[in-house]
């Protein structure tokens, strides 16, 4: 058995606390680049790097907190103090489920969170970011967010940001004569698409490559086309609404395009944004971001209430199972851990003991009373530790538990011992007052 072991240690910076511009900056290097880095600190046993639209969260395993949080800090250095959630062990389990779930989201319940965690648990499998704390912890959260969409209604009306991009455009404009125009064909800009066609009389979809555009375009009923994004200012200049949604690095809708493309309602929910700031303030365009999209979800928020109650309590139960589990994985292991090398020490100075007493004769019933002996001793000098490890471990005692299994590796092999156990390292005196004292037993 593998075993669970370590503190994990978190940060987070979200939309309930950071800007769009604040989270972009935490998103400047990708998932894979960012658990690497972090593996490479002193300390670090485990990575995970999560980033999505509207947050950018880390997180470490490490058996010192102190080298986990350190490792963490080093990476959002340069993100302000307040915008910054830490999280400590369980607070970072019992987020990850949250998130899974989608109440951690700007939008209650979307559908799109768990793949995104899906895919980021993916990256970090992949550069040796995942072991046995995070292998459990990220699979139970993502079994946690299955179940609370197919169990509860947390995931009914607007469940996305394509989604609520396409309802702040109905809300702002009559779309049944407009012309719609969508840039990217990833996940939010197909949802975005499908969330238009109902709405607008034509729509066009926009993409670097031109091919997966026509995809996206093929699944709506509107009038319209594919494009490539070399023709996006003819398409702006047609297009009544823009929804904008590529994973661009770098701005696709300059200024000089928007400028002379008309009246244009313009929601960028890209990360990074697809439009400069300069774009953004043009006098034709009105522009919202994903910090806009707040008044459109909190509906749809208070709709939901019910049931995310419903999936508070499912984190509870299935958090609860998941710290059981961790605490009987590090309390089992260290004990057999303990045992095994005292079953390991207590065959070898038995065979000693009784090679002695050989010498000089031992019946049957000798020979069972010293192994019975033995076997008591080792039970009553682990009885002590024995408790105090699952003591620990009933009152979340990491600490002890880590130490412990430093002390008691699972992995010892007794064959690596020094030489100065054998026998001939023993004083003679030493071993003659052993035999002594065993015989005085056997006497008794």
């Amino acid at each position: 058995m593998t075993v669970a072991t370590g503190i994990i240690s978190g940060v987070s910076i979200a939309h309930q606390r950071a800007s769009v511009e604040q989270i972009e900056t935490a998103c400047a290097r990708d998932e894979r680049d960012l658990v690497e880095a972090l593996l490479d600190h002193e300390g670090v046993r485990e990575a995970f790097s999560l980033q999505t639209c509207n947050r950018a969260e880390l997180y470490v395993v490490a058996d010192d907190p102190d080298h986990g949080r350190e490792s963490l800090s080093s990476i959002v250095a340069d993100s302000p103090d307040e915008v910054v959630r830490e999280l400590g062990h369980e607070e970072s389990l019992r987020h990850l489920m949250r998130v899974a779930c989608g109440l951690e989201s700007l939008v209650l319940g979307e559908d799109q969170i768990l793949g995104q965690l899906q895919d980021a648990y993916t990256n970090a499998r992949a550069v040796g970011g995942i072991g046995p704390i995070f292998e459990e912890g990220i699979q139970k959260a993502i079994h946690v967010g299955e179940r609370a969409r197919t169990e509860t209604a947390i995931d009914e009306g607007v469940v996305s940001l394509g989604s609520a991009a396409a309802r702040l455009a109905d809300e702002e404009r009559t779309l049944a004569d407009a012309t719609g125009l969508v840039v990217g064909a990833g996940e939010m800009g197909t949802l975005a698409a499908q969330s238009l066609d109902r709405s607008v009389a034509q729509l066009f979809v926009a993409n670097r490559t031109e091919e997966k555009a026509a995809h996206v375009a093929d699944q709506i009923e509107a009038d319209g086309a594919a494009l490539d994004l070399d023709d996006l200012p003819e398409a702006l200049s047609l297009a009544d609404v823009v929804v904008s949604a590529t994973s661009s690095p770098v701005p696709v809708l300059d200024r000089e395009a928007l400028a002379t493309a008309g009246e244009t309602l313009l929601i960028d929910i890209a990360q990074p944004r697809d439009a400069t700031q300069a774009a953004a303030e043009l006098p034709n365009v009105t522009h919202y971001d994903l910090d806009a999209l707040e008044s459109v979800t909190e509906a749809t928020r208070e709709r939901r209430q019910e049931a995310a109650e419903r999936v508070e309590a499912m984190i509870d139960r299935e958090f609860d199972n998941l710290l059981a589990r961790y605490k009987r994985q590090r309390a089992d292991a260290v004990i057999a851990a303990m045992y095994e090398n005292a079953e390991r020490m207590k065959e070898r100075e038995l065979s000693r003991a009784l090679s002695k007493l050989d010498t000089d004769g031992m019946t049957d019933d000798q020979r069972a009373v010293v192994e019975s002996l033995a076997d008591t001793l080792v039970s009553q000098l682990l009885a002590a530790p024995t408790k105090s490890l699952r003591d620990a471990a009933e009152v979340d005692d990491w600490a002890t538990i880590n130490s412990a299994l430093r002390l008691f590796d699972p992995s010892f092999d007794a064959d690596d011992t020094p030489a100065t156990l054998g026998t001939n390292d023993v004083p003679q005196e030493t071993q003659y007052a052993l035999a002594s004292a065993v015989r005085e037993h056997l006497d008794d």
